[in-house]
């Protein structure tokens, strides 16, 4: 049964949706506010139309969301991320909270529109900064901030709370493209070289970045097992990941395609059976110390290696030799970059990289496809000689 209250210019509609189990009663609400034109007879009857729409409403179970964004995100949290994401996609969503509740937190479901959100996401591209660099935010921060509103709301459609979710007419302002730090050909070799003279192990990790586009997780997930001596092939089956939650944990790979398996040069073979033996050799220095996870990057006593150890020392690496530094994942991006130069086909860089779409990888690297179609274009200019149709020589 609904009852109607005067607030104001408004009308409160109320009505009961049962009984919890401590015994109060579910309320649900919503707010209509008549056209200032109309007539007290006008108001009177489509105040009656309303109420039957909003109780038809709860009757089929689509009631309106009256929470606040940030209890409900928290159910969202506990009820459906906890559960179904992995941590380190639970962990970030976490962080953006902190520019997100302060934003639309405090206003109710039911009430946040499409323009709040624009609003919110329209200046956090423009005017927003990282707190760690004080950089402009990127394009794909703002992103995603967007998606874990609007997975939120979805949660709360899916539970029949809500029947529309704002965030679908929400636009991402373009912004500036920004270029992916990377490392040329001459710079990856310089580092190749300077490698010579370093610890074996991180030796390799730089190495096998550059040369497989292997994730920093999928590197320090190998273990030796995943290793096909006899046909040089490398299997990525897992990663490592870290959480202040969890500490150092052993998880899936990113996404389905992830799991996949890599022909490498025979080089590079060569260089890990170095490594192994080295390895083996710790082992036995450390003796019961030491702790066999059959990891190929591990600490001093056999354990995984921490997920920041080997970005903190490539830059140490970079200053002690003055090598311009990109982190880790340059090299990835570097891999993709020179297989696309070398003429490699998108499908297959995709599968390489463990992308779950090609799609990805054409708009991660569509730059690259570009320079790579332009050289394709000159080196068939200057095979043929194009003078004889030129308009030049046909006006002589």
């Amino acid at each position: 049964m609904a009852s109607v209250r005067k607030r104001g210019s408004s009308y409160q509609i109320r009505v009961s949706c049962g009984i919890r189990v401590d015994g109060s009663q579910v309320i649900q609400t919503t707010t209509w506010k008549p056209d200032p034109d109309m007539t007290e007879k006008q108001i009177e009857k489509e105040l009656a139309k309303q109420v039957l729409l909003f109780e038809e409403q709860c009757l089929k179970g689509h009631v309106t969301a009256n929470i606040k964004f940030e209890t409900f995100a928290e159910r969202w949290f506990e009820e459906y991320a906890r559960l179904n994401l992995r941590s380190t996609s639970f962990v970030r969503m976490r962080q953006l909270t902190q520019r997100v509740y302060p934003a639309i937190g405090y206003l109710r479901m039911d009430k946040i529109t499409a323009r709040h959100i624009q609003q919110f996401i329209t200046d956090m591209a423009f005017n927003g900064k990282s707190q760690v660099t004080g950089r402009p935010l990127s394009r794909k921060t703002v992103i995603h901030h967007l998606s874990f509103i609007s997975d939120v709301f979805d949660y709360a459609m899916k539970m029949d709370m809500l029947t529309d979710n704002p965030c679908r007419r929400v636009t991402i302002p373009k912004g500036e493209v920004e270029e992916k730090e990377i490392y040329t050909r001459d710079e990856a070799d310089e580092i190749v070289k300077l490698l010579i003279n370093e610890p074996m192990k991180y030796r390799v990790f730089i190495i096998l970045a550059l040369c497989t586009g292997f994730r920093r997780g999928e590197l320090l997930g190998l273990e030796w097992k995943d290793i096909d001596w006899v046909n040089n092939l490398i299997k990525i089956r897992r990663t490592s990941n870290y959480t202040a939650e969890k500490g150092i944990y052993t998880d899936t790979t990113k996404t389905k395609r992830s799991k996949r398996m890599l022909k490498v040069q025979p080089e590079l073979i060569e260089l890990l059976k170095l490594y192994k033996e080295e390895q083996n050799r710790e082992r036995e220095k450390v003796g019961s110390k030491w702790i066999d996870n059959d990891r190929l990057f591990v600490k001093w006593n056999g354990m995984p290696m921490n997920n920041n150890t080997p970005y903190g020392w490539f830059k140490e690496f970079c200053e002690k030799n003055e090598i311009r530094f990109c982190d880790i994942h340059s090299m990835r991006h570097y891999n993709a970059s020179a297989l696309i130069a070398a003429g490699v086909d998108i499908v297959t860089v995709s599968g390489m990289l463990g992308h779950s779409t090609v799609t990805t990888t054409a708009n991660i690297y569509c730059h690259a496809m570009q320079e790579a179609k332009a050289k394709a274009s000159a080196a068939i200019a200057s095979s043929l000689d194009l003078t004889a149709i030129s308009g030049k020589e046909i006006a002589t």
